[in-house]
């Protein structure tokens, strides 16, 4: 059964920083693509950062350069560490995971597997 439980929100202010680490498990951890997506209230979710087997990685033009993905295959676990925060990166942030495929390069299929969720909040 997969689990991912996330851990590491908060509530900061204005420039502050966040590492948030997710915990996976019941899966062929390096078969998959993962990643961090987020939902403020009233909006859409969307994705933050994305990254492969091979360790590529794609973040959202809104917090690139501020937000790094990274993951560690031997615990199976991904952490998303969140510098120079701002009140629009408030929200709720999930883990997922995608089971991917390999065709001389890395591709992702639906984001299938999702964990509870955790809070961030970044005050002005």
């Amino acid at each position: 059964q997969v689990h991912l439980v996330e851990s590491g929100g908060g509530a900061v202010q204005s420039g502050g920083s966040l590492r948030l680490s997710c915990a996976a498990s019941g899966f062929p951890y390096r078969s998959f693509c993962m990643a961090w997506f987020r939902q403020a209230p009233g909006k859409q979710r969307e994705a933050v950062a994305r990254i492969n087997a091979d360790s590529t990685t794609t973040y959202a033009d809104s917090v690139k350069g501020r937000f790094t993905i990274s993951q560690d295959n031997a615990e199976n676990t991904l952490d998303l560490q969140m510098n120079s925060l701002k009140p629009e990166d408030t929200a709720i942030y999930y883990c997922a995971a995608a089971p991917q495929y390999y065709d001389g390069s890395y591709h992702c299929y639906d984001y299938s597997f999702w964990g509870q969720g955790t809070q961030v909040t970044v005050s002005s």
